[in-house]
């Protein structure tokens, strides 16, 4: 089951959130949201979360790092996976 989470960002603090959420992981797909328009959506279907971050190395950031520049404030948008990963020993 995937819940959705929102967070409005800074445009300066984009790229760290971004970081930051893809490390937490069970992360399915991240959208960069300003003025109700999506404006990059990323898939991270592949894996854990190590995985995820390879994927979101230089061109992705690269771009994110662009929209932070544009914009002064969006929203994130995280559909993450429920109940995957929490085995706990």
């Amino acid at each position: 089951m995937a819940v959705t989470e929102r967070f409005n960002v800074a445009g300066s603090n984009l790229v760290g959130k971004v970081k930051e959420l893809v490390h937490e992981g069970n992360i399915r797909r991240v959208r960069v949201i300003h003025d109700e328009k999506a404006l990059i959506d990323i898939p991270l279907t592949v894996g854990g979360p190590l995985t995820a971050v390879t994927i979101l190395a230089v061109p992705v950031l690269a771009a994110i790092g662009a929209i932070a520049a544009l914009v002064t404030e969006c929203t994130i948008e995280v559909e993450r996976i429920e109940g995957k990963d929490e085995n706990k020993a």
